[in-house]
Order: structure tokens, then C-alpha cells, then sequence
């Protein structure tokens, strides 16, 4: 059935506007794996808070204290919108949500349902002035709200609340903080692994350590606010002002993260690879191994500027810095060393020749990747594919080559030169005079 065009009161036709239906909903363009996940969690999510209403009705009391912690939820999203625009606004990146203190006092203090009511109350919220601003799907702030529901409802099974007071069952609160992390890391894990286009390294899909530590904190507060709740509710509003400070330190050390990062390749600064090599070198002498730096020079840049530009050259810059990161492992360490010059510091080796086999056959893998890499453009006049690419590298490993990182680099950079003098896309390594492995 067609829309049929109506008169408005000047004349002009005017159409109705379409209705959008649920079959309308983003949710439906995921695969089928994705949905059947969706269903699965947030059915059991329901069916859990259910089963706690009719099996364990909270009285009116409890109801109160529920929207009491809700309350705060939501006063702490208020008192942290400022940080956290601040934070999104120099640091590029999403609203980071503390509000598991809330949550786990929730889990911890209340039966089930009363547990799932303060966690849907602070996610509406959360969604009403962060997520559906920010242009996030509903979808998945349902299931990012299904999975703390589940997680509380894990956790609040360890804990008896009257208990707490008494001084005893902290052991078993300790493992409730742990269930709760788990149940909640692992629907999400388990999301992102699902939704992934491309293989996804176990590092992304878990999360930075120090994440964890900060997730870690935050139950630790939700712990003290369940305490005081019980003992003196009143100062539970002590713990806002620490949630303060903890999205001043996430603030601070996205700050820090972005002044360490090159813009144009996402790659560390110099200054930043060389403080962490320092750090890894320091490390390598402790533990009886080698690290080898490597000094990678991309061959005839400025052609590739002089015939397609300024904005072609960075797009290749960030295609080689992305190879270098696919081709390392995740403790090494990639920076750009400026213009066209990328260093890497490979970790872990042994020592001696074995070291130097590895390092070398390291440099040559990357070689052949990048001389295999195309990067397509999309330029006004059309799609535009750049090849031909390769690089020289210039490698020197820690103590048959140098002590320092000026030492080992002053090398690397000699065997650069020497690659390219042997007619660039070559590898060299060490001192002048040793063969290759």
C-alpha cells in the first residue's frame, strides 16, 4: 500500500511520514548468531528478575532502598558528565561508566529484583543523557543492561547481606566481586567475538589490565557503600567524591595516552618508544635475555607525496604503521621515528646468535609484508590503489651490539644506511662486517 499525498493548507501536496516499525529496528541488520545471543541473555535477564519477585517479594522498605541507590547512580552520572565531556572531547573515546558501585551495592544489600530495578534505573538514565546523545544503538545498551543484570544476579547469591556486619562472609563477598566481573567480561567478551569482522586478538577481546584494576576499584567502593548502607546509610554520600577522582584519573591517564600517541599513525611518539625501551632494556638484563631494535626507512616516499599528495602519503604512513602492528607481537613496541621512519623494539629474545636469527627473520617478515601491501584511496577523481611499497631496515641487538638504546640505535641506524646503499628493500643487521644470519 502506497502513501497517498494530502493537501496542506497552502495547496501543496503533502505525503504522510512513513511509520517506523519494529521490523525497522538496527537490530534486525545483525547476523542471526548475534540476535540469538541478544534473546538468550535478555530473556534470561527477565526470567531471573521474575523468578526473584514472585519467590522473593521485597517489602516496601527494600523497594525504597533500591531507588535510593538508583538515586545516587544517577547523581553520580550527573556530577561525572562534566569529566567525562572533557575526557571525550581531548581523548576521543566513550563514556567510561564507574556505576558498578552502585550496581554491586545493589547486588550485594537486596534481593534480585530489587538488585535489577537499580540496575535498569541507572542504565535508562545512562542512556537518556549519554548513550542515545552519543548516537549509540539501543540494542546494545539493552544487552550491556542485561549483562550487569545478570551479573548481580550471580553475584548477590554469594552474599548474605545480615552477615556483613558481623565482620564475617568477606571472603565470600571477595568471590562475589570476582563473579561479578567474570558473568559480565564474558557475555561481552563473548559479544565481541561474535560481532568481529576480522579475527580479533585475545587482548581485545579482554581488555586493557588497567581497566580491570579500575573496574577493580570501583566494586571496592561498591563493597564500602554496602557497608556503610548497612551501618550508617547517611554517609554513603561520602563515596561520591572518590568516583570523582577516579574519572579524573581515567581523564588524566587518557591525556597522557594521547600525548604518547603520533597522530597520524596511531603508532607511539619517539619520545614514548624510546622511555619504553629504556624500560624493556632495563627489563632484558634482569631476566637474562635480548630485545633487538629495528629502523625501518620507506623506500622513495617522497614519491609517492610528489605524485599523489600529502593526504595519499599519510594514508600509506598508516597502512605501514598498521602492518608493523599486525606483524609484531603485542609486547613489542612500534613508534614512528619521524617523516617516514618507523622503530620497533622486539622483546624476549635469546641471546647471542638465536637472538640475532630471530630478529633478523623478524625484520625480513615485515620487509615482505610491507612489499606485498596495496592501500586503496578514495580520492574525487575515484578510488586510487598504491603499490609498489617496500621499506629498508636496519636492525641491532642488545649486547653484542650495544648496552643503551642510543647505543643499539646508532647501530640499527648504520645498517640502515648499508641496506640502502645495497640498493634498498634489505634487511641489515648489527655492526659493519657480520654476515647475515
Amino acid at each position: 500500500m502506497t502513501d497517498t499525498p494530502t493537501t496542506g493548507d497552502d495547496g501543496t501536496p503533502v505525503i504522510p511520514r512513513r511509520r517506523r516499525g519494529p521490523r525497522s529496528w538496527p537490530v534486525w541488520s545483525q547476523p542471526g548468531r548475534i540476535i540469538a545471543l541478544l534473546s538468550v541473555v535478555e530473556l534470561a535477564a527477565a526470567g531471573l528478575s521474575v523468578v526473584g519477585l514472585v519467590t522473593e517479594p521485597p517489602a516496601a522498605a527494600v523497594w525504597l532502598g533500591a531507588l535510593g541507590l538508583a538515586f545516587l547512580g544517577v547523581v553520580h552520572t550527573e556530577l561525572a558528565t562534566g569529566i567525562e565531556r572533557v575526557r571525550r572531547r581531548v581523548a576521543h573515546s566513550s563514556y567510561f561508566d564507574l556505576s558498578s558501585v552502585w550496581t554491586f551495592a545493589g547486588a550485594v544489600l537486596l534481593p534480585p529484583a530489587a538488585a535489577s530495578l537499580v540496575v535498569v534505573v541507572i542504565y535508562a538514565h545512562l542512556w537518556a543523557r549519554v548513550w542515545r546523545p552519543a548516537g549509540a544503538p539501543l540494542y546494545r545498551h539493552v544487552y550491556t543492561t542485561a549483562t550487569v543484570v545478570l551479573a548481580c544476579q550471580a553475584a548477590g547469591a554469594l552474599v548474605d547481606p545480615e552477615r556483613l556486619t558481623a565482620l564475617r562472609d568477606y571472603g565470600m563477598l571477595a568471590l562475589a566481586m570476582v563473579v561479578y566481573v567474570l558473568v559480565n567480561q564474558l557475555l561481552v567478551t563473548l559479544a565481541l567475538g561474535l560481532t568481529a569482522d576480522r579475527r580479533t586478538s585475545w587482548s581485545d577481546l579482554v581488555g586493557d589490565w588497567d581497566d580491570h584494576i579500575l573496574e577493580g576499584a570501583t566494586l571496592c567502593l561498591g563493597v564500602l557503600a554496602s557497608v556503610v548502607v548497612l551501618r550508617q546509610p547517611a554517609l554513603v554520600l561520602l563515596v561520591l567524591p572518590p568516583l570523582l577522582v577516579l574519572h579524573r584519573a581515567v581523564l588524566i591517564r587518557q591525556l597522557e595516552e594521547r600525548a604518547d600517541t603520533d597522530a597520524k599513525t596511531g603508532l607511539l611518539t619517539s619520545s614514548a618508544w624510546r622511555g619504553r625501551a629504556n624500560r624493556a632494556l632495563q627489563r632484558a638484563a634482569r631476566t637474562r635475555t635480548s630485545v633487538a631494535v629495528l629502523i625501518l626507512d620507506l623506500d622513495h616516499f617522497k614519491t609517492v607525496n610528489d605524485n599523489h599528495g600529502h593526504l595519499a602519503g599519510d594514508e600509506v604512513l598508516s597502512a605501514v604503521a598498521g602492518t608493523l602492528l599486525r606483524e609484531v607481537r603485542d609486547g613489542d613496541l612500534v613508534g614512528r621515528f619521524g617523516g617516514e621512519e618507523f622503530v620497533v623494539l622486539l622483546g624476549g629474545l635469546p641471546l647471542a646468535e638465536a637472538g640475532r636469527v630471530q630478529s633478523h627473520a623478524a625484520a625480513e617478515r615485515i620487509r615482505r609484508t610491507v612489499r606485498m601491501l596495496e592501500v586503496e584511496i578514495d580520492t574525487p577523481a575515484g578510488p586510487l590503489r598504491i603499490g609498489d611499497l617496500s621499506v629498508s631496515v636496519g636492525a641491532a641487538l642488545s649486547e653484542s651490539d650495544g648496552h643503551t638504546v642510543d647505543e643499539l640505535m646508532q647501530v640499527a641506524d648504520f645498517a640502515l644506511y648499508a641496506a640502502k646503499r645495497a640498493g634498498r628493500n634489505q634487511v641489515r643487521i648489527g655492526r659493519p662486517g657480520r654476515p647475515a644470519p
